[in-house]
């Protein structure tokens, strides 16, 4: 434990609770932050032309002098996806293991960072001392290597993040968890523990990478033809696998997804990923070998396999489409609410004359752990208190039920919402006002431009279309001088509804007439009555609601 005795001790999620991704919790310790993740999410589906939603750091922002440091649990998407915008607003050091920050820094020069980011690397017995807490780390069992679980030593016992784990009794060197240290750091006394709920509805143990592996290398020796998997590309295990089944089955590999290039140079560098070098082939040399001696490794972030799967299967892929006596390897488990995505992706494969291979064992191999995993983890730690994040409301709630089941009460138990300040206090945690926080939406260059008016209008033009009525008026001679013009898009089909814009332009002209016979009438009031009258009418006629932009110039 910390020497010094703390005053206050505070802990916010600006992301990460009630969602999948945009991971990013807040320690506060006698006014002094520590930033634990600073993670992206992929936008849902009505979040129409967002590329990307990271989380509102305005109470960083306004504190920014009390912002000490930010760690980064591991290198996903999720966790260090929103970095660069982050430490364009605030500058403090970045703490991280060797492979995450190689891939924060990556990042970075992918999106030409012009300033000065203070990097620092840390391991899992490195030790740090900041005024008010110590921290320290344990290696945890996930995906892609260098993953870490952060203590906060403080003088009321251990405040403990686990970052993303699961517990893979047959995890190679680089994955593997530091068991007995987890153990230490519970008997040592934890206050609170913020834990991975991200599979805490499945119950039982997550499927071992050890069956994912032999599964794997069966279906590379029954595979006829060419074999075509799909995964993330930050998924070095699942990647490790397909390498290590393509050469026992003396297959060349060739890899689709630029994304993939950065990760998997820094992954070779660092001898995280063994490849033989004469295993990997070009994409233009694919058709130089025999169908059965080839696998495509198909890569990249959130659906973006899927996607190029999709395109292959209705051949207009640009450089390989799926052909007859293909085997197509789905190894990418299924992010939330995409089950359909793949179910229509498989339908669309088979079509196109391939076989599918949907192991239960490989698509649902997830890289978090599941309930009795959870419960492990519970144990180990023996809190005094505990907060689920890193999941949807109904996961966080499947997890706070493990959690009584471990041993715990209600009342040790807080379920929190973006924003919300949980204090710890005279003995007690509880609540205690909250800070702004929410989603930033990113659009091309745009960060944070694109609020929830745009986004209405996009979903309102995606379902209706627009009207544009163009009108030229002489204001001195109080009459129309050219068109009306009306102009639809994503409306009706105009050479199919002459009728209907016939008469929308009557009724625009009646409008017109109507308003500029009057001694004074202003711009405004004139295209708020084109708006109403063409709305109602509109749909009356086509029970659609379309927007109506009126554009009115004079001469």
């Amino acid at each position: 434990m910390n020497s010094r005795k703390n005053e206050s001790i505070k802990l916010i999620a600006l992301g990460g609770v009630g969602e999948i991704g945009k991971n990013m919790y807040l320690v506060e310790v006698d006014g002094e932050i520590f930033v634990v993740d600073a993670g992206l999410m992929f936008p849902e589906n009505e979040m129409l032309g967002i590329d990307i939603v990271i989380p509102d750091i305005s109470y960083l922002i306004e504190n920014k002098d009390r912002v000490k440091a930010i760690f980064l649990t591991h290198g996903h998407e999720d966790h260090i996806g929103a970095i660069y915008y982050v430490i364009s607003k605030l500058n403090v050091p970045v703490y991280g293991t060797r492979l995450t920050l190689a891939l924060a820094k990556a990042k970075l020069k992918e999106k030409e960072f012009k300033g000065n980011a203070d990097f620092q690397e840390i391991h899992s017995n490195s030790r740090l001392q900041f005024e008010s807490v110590d921290v320290s780390f344990f290696k945890t069992n996930h995906s892609i290597p260098d993953s870490v679980g952060i203590c906060f030593h403080t003088s009321e016992g251990m405040i403990v993040h686990t970052g993303d784990f699961k517990f893979d009794q047959a995890a190679g060197k680089l994955y593997q968890p530091e068991i007995g240290k987890m153990a230490n750091i519970g008997d040592q006394g934890v206050l609170c523990l913020l834990s991975d709920s991200t599979e805490a509805e499945k119950p039982g143990y997550t499927t071992s990478e050890a069956i994912v592996a032999r599964e794997m290398s069966d279906i590379f020796y029954n595979a006829p033809g060419r074999i075509i998997a799909a995964c993330f590309a930050s998924d070095l295990n699942r990647i490790q696998h397909i390498f290590n089944a393509a050469f026992e089955n003396g297959r060349k590999v060739a890899v689709l997804g630029k994304r993939f290039e950065r990760i998997f140079d820094i992954a070779l560098d660092f001898g995280y990923l063994e490849v033989h070098e004469e295993q990997i082939i070009p994409v233009q040399e694919v058709s130089q070998y025999p169908d059965n001696e080839i696998v495509l490794l198909t890569t990249g972030d959130q659906g973006e396999p899927l996607e190029v799967l999709q395109k292959m299967a209705k051949q207009t892929h640009k450089q390989i489409n799926i052909q007859s006596g293909d085997t197509v390897i789905i190894a990418a488990s299924p992010l939330n609410c995409s089950e359909l995505f793949i179910s229509k992706t498989i339908d669309m494969v088979y079509r196109a004359g391939a076989n599918v291979v949907s192991s239960k064992s490989i698509i649902k191999a997830s890289s978090h752990g599941s309930q009795e995993e959870l419960k492990f983890m519970l144990n180990l730690m023996k809190p005094r208190f505990f907060v689920p994040i890193h999941g949807e409301y109904r996961m966080l709630k499947a997890h706070a039920k493990i959690a009584m089941e471990c041993g715990l009460s209600t009342s040790q138990i807080h379920i929190v919402d973006k924003g919300e300040v949980l204090e710890y206090k005279n003995g007690k945690m509880q609540l205690n006002g909250r800070v702004q926080a929410g989603n930033v939406l990113i659009d091309g260059n745009g960060v944070g431009d694109v609020g929830n008016i745009v986004l209405r209008d996009r979903k309102l033009l995606s379902q209706d279309g627009t009207l544009i009525v163009v009108v030229t008026l002489s204001k001195s001679e109080k009459k129309i001088a050219a068109g009306p013009e009306i102009i639809s898009r994503g409306f009706v089909y105009v050479r199919e509804s002459e009728k209907l814009i016939e008469e929308s332009i009557d009724l625009v002209k009646e409008i017109i007439d109507k308003n500029i016979s009057k001694d004074s009438f202003d711009w405004s009031s004139l295209k708020q009555d084109m708006r109403d009258s063409l709305n109602q009418y509109l749909f009356e006629k086509t029970k659609r609601r379309p927007m109506i932009l009126p554009i009115i110039m004079e001469v």
